[in-house]
């Protein structure tokens, strides 16, 4: 039942990521830089910053915590900063080739990266006993999500051009896929991030903050470092796009519509970090599905990027093999979720 339970959790903080993009058409006359500037600081410093909090007990301070684990503050930041070029990246792969297929590519090849790294640096072996099942798992998602990404070039070899830009404003598969894959191998460092921040997880656990809580400052830890990377980029292309206007230039009326939606983006997107460190709380540790956690989000995320792509008619016209091809792999996608429990 704890399983069932970490899963739903996970899941819909999963759900609520997989959104978080659907915010960026009702933000207006604002370049991209101001948007991803914008929703960043509300996903990488307002709300991780809230959840940290919560797992700060009495008599003991924020920055208490996370000065506790030595150096792993500022690896973790570090991280940070190296995730950080992958999140960018990953909000241009949206951009090239949309929800569906642009979070497929890219979560795909975090998902492998983010699960067999860590695993690989503890010393597991993938070989043996539950290493080989978590070898398995991710081989299983990995699966689900290349067939994914096969039914996306059959909609791009499908759709006219016209259709194309309809669907997705700024499409372009080869330019999108180099980017995705960028944006999946640097946002694994999250997950390297997560684990470097351990020892300041096990010292909150220890002053006797909430199991469910206890991972949330390291993630503040690693948003942060994030936050820094992308602020440098979008400032800069707000001064090369001489679109720094943006933020004092739109009627007040449009200025506090921008604000609300990118507030809601990022509420959304870090819901899914809320989710894990929470949903990890209900499996035991040292488990499989403790180590596999990482790549279940990346699938969920995978899966419901799809439907949100569904919804948003950017499968629209697609012949019935492409819809065959992208539902066995979501069906896939699903199964390697559970796999481990079984």
């Amino acid at each position: 039942m704890d399983f069932i339970i970490g899963l739903a959790i996970i899941a819909v903080g999963s759900f609520g990521q997989s959104s978080s993009y659907v915010p960026i058409n009702k933000v207006k006359n604002w370049s991209w830089e101001s948007f991803w500037l914008t929703q960043g600081v509300f996903a990488w410093l307002v709300f991780p910053l809230l959840g940290a909090l919560l797992a700060v007990p009495a008599g003991h301070s924020l920055g208490e915590i996370l000065t506790s684990g030595g150096d792993a503050m500022w690896k973790t930041i570090g991280y940070g900063v190296l995730w950080g070029v992958g999140g960018l990246t990953f909000g241009l792969s949206m951009r090239y080739l949309g929800i569906a297929l642009g979070q497929s590519i890219a979560l795909g090849t975090c998902s492998a990266f983010g699960t067999i790294i860590p695993a690989l640096m503890e010393g597991t072996d993938l070989f043996h006993g539950k290493g080989l099942v978590l070898l398995i798992a991710v081989s299983i998602a990995l699966a689900g999500i290349a067939i994914i990404g096969y039914a996306g070039s059959l909609r791009a070899k499908n759709m006219s051009e016209e259709e194309r830009k309809a669907a997705i404003k700024d499409f372009a598969l080869g330019k999108g896929l180099l980017v995705a894959l960028l944006a999946g191998v640097m946002s694994a460092c999250f997950s390297l991030g997560l684990a470097a921040g351990q020892p300041i997880a096990d010292a909150a656990a220890g002053m006797g903050a909430k199991a469910l809580f206890v991972t949330l400052p390291a993630t503040l830890l690693v948003t942060i470092g994030g936050f820094v990377t992308n602020a440098v980029y979008c400032l800069y292309q707000n001064v090369k796009n001489k679109t720094i206007k943006d933020y004092i230039s739109v009627p007040g009326n449009v200025l506090i519509n921008n604000l609300l939606f990118c507030a809601l983006a990022g509420g959304l997107w870090y819901s899914q970090f809320f989710g894990l460190g929470v949903g990890k709380s209900f499996f035991q540790e040292g488990s499989v599905i403790m180590v596999f956690s990482w790549s279940i989000l990346m699938s969920l995320n995978v899966t419901f990027s799809n439907v949100w792509g569904i919804i948003l008619k950017e499968w629209k016209g697609v012949g019935s093999k492409t819809w065959t091809v992208l539902i066995v792999g979501l069906i896939i996608l699903i199964f390697s979720t559970f796999v481990i429990n079984f």
